[in-house]
C-alpha cells in the first residue's frame, strides 16, 4: 500500500521488544505501511496471544507525519498510559504497547542492532538514554505461554490494572488457603471456587487421576475423575472430553468458543492442565454461557495460575500421603520385627541361676551404670545386654553390637569411633562409628578383653564422658551412650600381665553379672529346647510336637561346651532333618568332640584334680595343639576354632613369636 505525500517525514525507526524473541530494530520507509499483528502476512509478526491477527498499522498521515492506527483490535493498543481510540501522530520517544510487546518510536538515523544490544544493559530492549521511568516500567513486563504472568511482578496499564489486581488478590487468598490444606478434595473445591470466580464461569470441574493411575507415565481422560464440581451433579459425561484430552496432550491451556465444543450445549470453555512435576496430572474445566462476558487471554492466564497452585498442592499432598503410608508400613513392620526379636532374644529357663540373673538385670537396667557381663562363649551374654537395654529408659534408642575380637586394631578403632573420607587407604567415604550410631542407646562390646592397649586408652576417655574425633578427623563429637561389655577371659590375669588397663577394668566393672554355663543350669535345657523348636518350626513350616524321652535324657546329660549357641544350632538341625514330628536322640547328633579328651558327657571330677586358671589351661592347650600341627599356626588356629589373628595376639601376650 502506498501513500502519495509530497512532504517526507524525518527518518524514523521502531525498536520492537518481544519477550519471546528479543529486540528487533526496523527502519520506517516513507510510502510504505508497516503492519503489526499475529497473522503471518504482517510486516512484523507479534508473538502474543493478546495481539489480534491484524492489530495496527504505522504509516504517514495526511500531514506528512508518522502515525499509528489501531485496526479495531480486540484488546486495544496503548500509547504511554492512554488507550488508542483514533489515529495517533507519533513523536520521538513514544512507547506503543500491544499485550506484552513494547514498541519504541524514534526519529533520526537508526543505530545498528549491535549498538542497541550494547546500550541495552538490562536486557529489556530499552536503551540507557531512555528515561528511567520508562525503563523501570518496561522491565516489569513478563509473559510466558506455559506459566501465568499473574504469578510474576506486574505493572499494567490503567485499563487492565483493576482486573489484574483482583486476580492477584484472589490468587493470594487461594495460596493462603491451599497452604493449610491437608487433603486433596478440600483443596480442589477451593481452587475451583477461585477459578470460577476469576473467570466468571457458571460450571466447573477439577479432574485428577484415579488412585490406580497416579504413577502412569501419561495421563489421559479415562484416567481422571471429578474431585470437585459445580453444580455438584456435574460429571465427566457432561463436559467436552476432547478439549480435556487436547490440554493433557499439549500441556497447554485452551480457551474455546462455542463452535469447538461439538455436541455439547454451546458454551465458552476453558480447559487448563494441572501439572505435577512439570507433567499434566489433571485439568480444570470451566464453562460460561455465550451471552456472558467475553473471555480474554487474561481469563485463561488466571485459570493457569490457579492450576499451577493446585498442582503444587496436589504434588505436596500426594508426597505427604506416600510418606505417611510408608511410615505407617515401616512402623508396623518394625513392631512385628521387634516382637519377633523379643521372642528370639528373651531369656528362657527355670533355673535359680537364671532367676538370680533376671533380678540383677531388673535392678541395674533403670540405672546408668556400666555393666560387665562374664561367661563362657555362647552362654547368653548378648541376651543379658539386650535385656538390660530393653528394661532401661533407652529402650527406644539403638542397641548396637560389636565383637572386639573379630577386627584388627586399625579396623576396630574405625568401627568404634568412625573415620573421615581419605583417613586411610580404602576410606572412600565418611563413616560414623558405633559410638555415634549408639547415641541415646546402648553399645554392647563383646570380647572386650581382646581390645589392644592403644584402643583401650581412647575407649576409656569416651567411657568417662570425654569427646572424641573420628579417625582422620578434627571435629570433636560427644555422645550419650551406655556401655555393656562382655568377656569370656579372666580379666584379672590380663590386668596382672599388663594386657588390660587396670583403670579400664575398674571403670567397666561397676556392675558385674556372671552368666553360668548351660551345664550348670540343667533346669533350663528343656525349656530352651522347646523354645527353639517353636521358633524353627514356624520358620521352616514343619510340624514338630516335641522330643522323645531319649532325646530329653541325652540333652540333660550332655556337657554343652558350646552352651546355648550349641543347643540352638542342635535344635535347628534336628527340626530341619527330623523325619517325624517327634525329635529323637539320633536327630540331635550331639558332638563327641566337644573338647580334647572329653566324650562330651559329664564325668565325675577325678580325685587328683588340681584347680587351675582358665588362662593357664588355655595356654597349655594351645601350645599342645601347635605342637601337634608341627608348629603350623594356620592349622592350629583351624583346629582350635579361632582366627589366625586371634592366635597371634595370644602369642604376643605370652611373649612368644614362634
Amino acid at each position: 500500500m502506498n501513500n502519495n505525500n509530497s512532504t517526507l517525514p524525518a527518518d524514523a525507526h521502531i525498536l520492537v521488544r518481544d519477550p519471546a524473541n528479543g529486540p528487533l530494530l526496523t527502519p520506517l520507509t516513507p510510502g510504505e505501511v508497516l503492519s503489526l499483528g499475529r497473522a503471518p502476512g504482517n510486516t512484523i509478526v507479534l508473538h502474543d496471544e493478546r495481539a489480534s491477527r491484524n492489530h495496527a498499522e504505522i504509516r504517514i498521515n495526511g500531514n506528512g507525519q508518522w502515525s499509528i492506527h489501531d485496526l479495531e483490535s480486540r484488546n486495544g493498543t496503548t500509547i504511554g498510559d492512554q488507550e488508542l481510540t483514533a489515529e495517533h501522530t507519533l513523536i520521538d520517544g513514544d512507547i506503543i504497547q500491544i499485550g506484552a510487546i513494547t514498541i519504541l518510536f524514534c526519529e533520526g538515523t537508526p543505530p545498528s542492532l549491535a549498538e542497541v544490544s550494547e546500550s541495552d544493559t538490562d536486557g529489556t530492549g530499552i536503551t540507557g538514554e531512555m528515561s528511567a521511568e520508562i525503563a523501570e516500567w518496561h522491565s516489569t513486563i513478563r509473559y510466558r505461554r506455559n506459566r501465568s504472568r499473574l504469578l510474576d511482578d506486574i505493572r499494567e496499564s490503567a485499563k487492565t490494572a483493576p482486573k489484574v489486581g483482583q486476580a492477584a488478590a484472589e490468587l493470594c487468598r487461594l495460596a493462603f488457603t491451599l497452604g493449610r490444606a491437608t487433603e486433596v478434595p478440600s483443596a480442589a473445591n477451593r481452587a475451583l471456587e477461585s477459578a470460577m470466580l476469576g473467570s466468571n464461569a457458571s460450571k466447573g470441574m477439577v479432574l485428577l487421576p484415579r488412585p490406580e493411575a497416579i504413577h502412569e507415565e501419561r495421563i489421559t481422560v479415562t484416567d481422571l475423575f471429578g474431585v470437585a464440581a459445580v453444580p455438584s451433579d456435574l460429571n465427566l459425561d457432561d463436559i467436552p472430553t476432547n478439549l480435556v484430552e487436547a490440554a493433557l496432550a499439549t500441556n497447554e491451556a485452551i480457551l474455546a468458543g462455542p463452535e469447538t465444543v461439538g455436541n455439547q450445549p454451546q458454551a465458552i470453555t476453558i480447559v487448563a492442565p494441572i501439572r505435577a512435576n512439570g507433567k499434566p496430572a489433571g485439568a480444570i474445566y470451566l464453562s460460561s454461557e455465550p451471552s456472558g462476558d467475553e473471555k480474554s487471554p487474561d481469563d485463561l492466564e488466571f485459570v493457569i495460575a490457579v492450576c499451577d497452585a493446585i498442582g503444587q498442592v496436589y504434588t505436596n499432598l500426594e508426597a505427604r500421603e506416600t510418606l505417611s503410608t510408608r511410615l505407617a508400613t515401616a512402623a508396623s513392620e518394625n513392631k512385628v520385627l521387634k516382637e519377633r526379636l523379643v521372642e528370639k532374644t528373651r531369656m528362657v529357663g527355670d533355673s535359680p541361676a537364671l532367676a538370680a540373673i533376671t533380678t540383677q538385670i531388673e535392678r541395674v537396667a533403670s540405672t546408668k551404670a556400666t555393666v560387665l557381663v562374664r561367661g563362657e562363649s555362647g552362654a547368653g551374654k548378648e541376651l543379658v545386654a539386650q535385656a538390660i537395654h530393653d528394661g532401661s529408659d533407652r529402650r527406644s534408642g539403638p542397641f548396637v553390637c560389636l565383637n572386639c575380637a573379630a577386627l584388627s586394631e586399625t579396623l576396630l578403632e574405625s568401627e568404634l569411633f568412625g573415620h573421615e573420607k581419605g583417613a586411610f587407604t580404602g576410606a572412600t567415604d565418611k563413616k560414623a562409628g558405633k559410638f555415634e550410631l549408639a547415641d541415646n542407646g546402648t553399645l554392647f562390646l563383646d570380647e572386650i578383653g581382646e581390645m589392644s592397649p592403644t584402643i583401650q586408652a581412647k575407649f576409656l576417655r569416651v567411657l568417662e564422658g570425654h569427646a572424641f574425633e573420628r579417625v582422620g578427623g578434627s571435629t570433636r563429637l560427644k555422645v550419650d551412650v551406655r556401655v555393656v561389655a562382655a568377656t569370656n577371659r579372666h580379666l584379672e590375669d590380663a590386668v596382672a600381665n599388663g594386657g588390660f588397663r587396670r583403670d579400664l577394668y575398674f571403670r567397666l566393672r561397676v556392675v558385674e553379672i556372671a552368666v553360668p554355663p548351660l551345664r550348670r543350669r540343667q533346669e533350663d535345657i528343656q525349656p530352651l529346647a522347646d523354645h527353639f523348636v517353636n521358633i524353627f518350626s514356624r520358620e521352616t513350616g514343619r510340624r514338630i510336637d516335641g522330643f522323645s524321652p531319649a532325646a530329653i535324657s541325652a540333652m540333660q546329660e550332655y556337657h554343652w561346651p558350646g552352651n546355648i549357641r550349641e543347643l540352638r544350632n542342635c535344635i535347628e538341625r534336628a527340626v530341619v532333618l527330623s523325619s517325624s514330628s517327634i525329635v529323637d536322640v539320633t536327630d540331635l547328633a550331639l558332638s563327641t568332640l566337644a573338647a580334647p579328651g572329653d566324650t562330651g558327657r559329664m564325668d565325675s571330677i577325678p580325685k587328683e584334680f588340681v584347680p587351675e586358671t582358665l588362662a593357664t589351661i588355655e595356654k597349655r592347650h594351645i601350645l599342645a595343639t601347635l605342637e601337634c600341627t608341627g608348629g603350623n599356626k594356620t592349622k592350629a588356629a583351624k583346629l582350635l576354632g579361632i582366627e589366625r589373628s586371634t592366635l597371634d595376639r595370644k602369642f604376643a601376650r605370652w611373649g612368644k613369636t614362634e
